[in-house]
């Protein structure tokens, strides 16, 4: 499976990211390997979205990071 992941980061802003291994991915931005969100931890995992189709899910992650993705995250998900 291939996962399109939302972090809430200590700033309050939301990171989205893809993987095909979500526990370690997530330990990974906790443990500030991840350069994109290691100052702005603590992190929290706000939702996650599973797909078989690897396309499909970086497809979901690229449309997610839009003006419309975003505008959607705040509007439907994430309060």
């Amino acid at each position: 499976m291939y996962y399109v992941y939302i972090l809430r980061c200590v700033d309050g802003k939301l990171y989205t990211g893809c993987t095909n291994d979500l526990r370690d991915r997530v330990m990974r931005h906790q443990s500030g390997w991840v350069p994109a969100t290691k100052d702005r931890l603590p992190i929290e995992l706000e939702s996650y979205f599973a797909f078989k189709d690897k396309y499909k899910a970086f497809s979901f992650e690229k449309y997610l990071k839009s003006g419309s993705g975003r505008a959607f995250l705040k509007k439907r998900l994430i309060s």
